[in-house]
């Protein structure tokens, strides 16, 4: 009977990218990373050199450049991945650039082949090959002769079973195809500048033998080296279908911590429901979101807080700063001008399991996609049903906040087509009463369970929300003209 060849995944090192990859890098695998200038090639390879050499498992790095070795480490020392100690003992630098330049691909394999065999690596990158099948081709024009050192390099390398990398833009020509096809994986970096923003990409095109995650996922350079979001997974149970999401629910009810709603919600909100808050601007919706999450506090149930719109100087947000400051609940407070959806949805995720966060608060939409970057703004709305579908797998309970314009005569929750994502709705609106404006709310739904279908006044007050009577019918006053206060079909 056969048994099947057992494949040892390498962990790069690199945040995000064993997920892509499937679990990691195979073994003793010939893999190319590709990209234009400035999309991440060196850093990527240098960040995985870094994390796996050790002197048990030195790796070579070939360099192709015009420039030296030591000019190219200057600036890459100054990542926090980089480790001065490594270098000679577990990572040699050899400059290929006399030998490349001759065109001879013969000698580049023999002097290639020296090196490998007199220092004995696991790992050897190649930066850039590109600029080997180039300069080769310049000089001879050989196809046959390029096919047939690739061919012999990538059976070397398996050969002396070395894990290897070769960088360089092999998807911009159809003349490097042959690579291609030799190739165990292929990693694709892409960048773009839209505005003020600019966000890279990285895309597992092909990895021999693992199932890898499809899609385009978002990476960022930063001081600590690269770090890759995977794009968020949407289940089969999705918000709304049963299976997990309500497995993860319960009967609980949770204490809204604003007197009088949770009547109106029919005895609190559910445990692991998404909650719509819609309404005008100066309506109170972080208001209530903060009662929100300092409710869960005095219930002992930690909660999160995504806050995109803040103004220092008002009450609510000192209360949500003395929370945040005792580490009751989490924050993430950013204005970074070109987060990617998914970016967002790993810290978030990282500080709900820090924290063992019950209660989730994403304030607001608008801000929310604002701060994402343009480039991600035509798919807003999936990226929505992506967290919130992973939010609902986590069994935390949402509150979520949507700026409305002020037309007092329309009924909408919110510009994005969110609403029906949600499990619960709760909408603010102006009316006009005796020449003064007046605030009122509504449950508009609360999915599978009675609610309250009266319209009420509610005040801001220095304490928070206070809500009080029913709206009556022909009370309101729109635009100089009795108007008769729509109330909401309850929900089914």
């Amino acid at each position: 009977m056969s048994k099947k060849v057992t494949i040892h995944l390498l962990s790069t090192g690199i945040p995000g990218l064993d997920a892509i990859l499937g679990g990691g890098l195979p073994e003793f695998s010939f893999n190319l990373i590709s990209g234009p200038p400035g999309s991440g090639k060196t850093t990527l390879a240098h960040h995985i050199m870094f994390a796996l050499a050790t002197r048990e498992k030195p790796a070579l790095f070939f360099t192709v450049l015009g420039e030296p070795p030591l000019k190219m480490l200057r600036y890459q020392q100054q990542f926090s991945f980089f480790d001065i100690g490594k270098l000679d003992s577990s990572i040699r630098f050899v400059n290929l650039c006399d030998d490349v330049a001759t065109g001879n691909l013969e000698q580049v394999l023999a002097r290639m082949t020296k090196e490998i065999a007199a220092f004995s690596p696991a790992l050897v990158f190649v930066d850039s090959f590109r600029t080997v099948i180039q300069d080769a081709q310049i000089q001879s024009g050989d196809v046959m002769g390029l096919k047939l050192f690739i061919q012999q390099l990538g059976t070397f390398l398996s050969g002396w079973q070395a894990t290897s990398f070769l960088m360089g833009e092999f998807l911009s020509t159809n003349v490097s195809l042959p690579i291609l096809t030799v190739a165990d994986g292929l990693l694709s970096l892409e960048q773009s500048v839209c505005r003020n923003s600019i966000v890279r990409k990285i895309q597992v095109l092909k990895m021999r033998g693992q199932s890898t995650r499809p899609g385009m996922h978002t990476f960022r350079i930063t001081n600590d080296g690269i770090a890759v979001y995977p794009v968020t997974l949407v289940l089969h149970d999705t918000i709304g279908a049963p299976g997990i999401v309500d497995v993860l629910r319960s009967n609980k009810r949770l204490a809204m911590g604003v007197p009088r709603l949770d009547e109106m919600l029919g005895g609190g909100l559910p445990s692991g429901y998404s909650l719509l808050v819609a309404g005008p601007s100066g309506s109170g919706k972080t208001i209530l979101a903060t009662a929100f999450l300092a409710e869960g506090v005095r219930q002992g149930e930690p909660g999160v807080i995504v806050a995109f719109e803040q103004t220092p100087s008002q009450s609510w947000v000192r209360a949500l700063d003395d929370m945040v400051h005792a580490g009751e609940i989490g924050l993430i407070n950013t204005r970074t001008p070109d987060l990617s959806i998914d970016e967002i949805v790993q810290d978030l995720t990282s500080l709900i399991h820090r924290f063992k966060a019950t209660r989730v608060v994403i304030d607001s939409l608008s801000g929310f996609e604002l701060a994402v970057a343009p480039t991600f703004r035509e798919d807003f709305r999936e990226s929505l049903f992506r967290m919130l579908a992973m939010l609902s797998t986590l069994g935390v309970t949402v509150l979520i906040t949507s700026e409305l314009e002020d037309r007092y005569i329309d009924l909408r929750f919110s510009p994005y087509g969110a609403a029906f994502l949600t499990d619960a709705i709760i909408v603010q609106r102006y009316i006009e009463v005796k020449s003064s404006l007046q605030r009122v709310m509504a449950v508009v739904k609360v999915r599978a369970s009675a609610h309250s279908t009266e319209i009420r006044r509610y005040k801001i007050t220095q304490e928070g929300i206070v809500i009080g009577d029913p709206v009556t019918d022909y009370e309101g006053i729109l635009g100089g003209q009795p108007t008769r206060v729509h109330t909401p079909e309850p929900d089914r």
